[in-house]
Formats: C-alpha cells, sequence, structure tokens
C-alpha cells in the first residue's frame, strides 16, 4: 500500500494557542466542536487545519530534535485560492487588521494570477491568490 495522494489535515505547531487562536477567530475562523488550548481545528475545504501546542507536537513528531525557532521562515506555504483580484486585496487587508504581518504585498504573478503574502501571529506564511483558472 502507497500513501494515498490527499492531504487531510496540516499540524501548526503553535508556540500560544490562545493568541493563534484569536487570530483565526478574527479572521472569521469557526473552530470545530471540541477545539480549546491544547488542540483546536477548522475545516478548510476538504481538509483539516489543526493547532497544537508547539511543544507537544515535537515530542510526537520530531522527539529527537530542537524545537524549530519561530523567527525564521520554515520553507512552507499555505495558501487559500478566491475569487477575484479584488478579494486578495480585500482579504489581504483583512488579515493585517487581524493581526498578521505583510510579507509581499499582492502583486500580478508572471504564470497570470494575482496574489500576495502574510504571516500569522506565528510566522506561519499564507498566500493569497487568485488564479485565472480557478
Amino acid at each position: 500500500m502507497t500513501l494515498p495522494q490527499r492531504i487531510s489535515y496540516i499540524t501548526l505547531g503553535a508556540g500560544d494557542m490562545t493568541t493563534l487562536r484569536a487570530f483565526y477567530a478574527a479572521m472569521g475562523w469557526s473552530e470545530r466542536p471540541g477545539s480549546d488550548d491544547n488542540f483546536a481545528t477548522y475545516e478548510a475545504g476538504s481538509a483539516l487545519l489543526a493547532l497544537y501546542p508547539r511543544e507537544r507536537l515535537g515530542q510526537e513528531a520530531a522527539p529527537d530534535e530542537q524545537a524549530p525557532v519561530a523567527a525564521h521562515w520554515n520553507g512552507i506555504t499555505l495558501g487559500v485560492n478566491v475569487g477575484s483580484p479584488q478579494d486578495v486585496d480585500q482579504i489581504f487587508q483583512t488579515s493585517v487588521a487581524a493581526g498578521a504581518r505583510a510579507v509581499a504585498n499582492p502583486v500580478e504573478r508572471e504564470w497570470g494570477g494575482y496574489s500576495g503574502y502574510i504571516s500569522d501571529p506565528e510566522g506561519n506564511r499564507w498566500e493569497i491568490t487568485w488564479a485565472p483558472e480557478g
């Protein structure tokens, strides 16, 4: 049996669950029942986004490694496709007002789309994208 070609969930290791949960609430995301400061999940289309205390996640996923330094980008981005370039601009502005850091303002991309990057309060990078083909 091979690894199925799908993503079921993405887990972000959180340094401060309370702050990160408040940020996603300010973004309008609704937590699934049972979420708290020990583990929180959100419906994200066909996948789930989970928040889990970084120390506890490290004990499970990297028991013999040092904890990552949150101040450095880890090379991973999360992305969401939206309906129009105007939606990109509006969501980008809403995100910054909710506590995100503007990483790269939205611009037209060489591949024909339009996108910008923000980071949540713990440095997790999000690309907000309009793609002409969905």
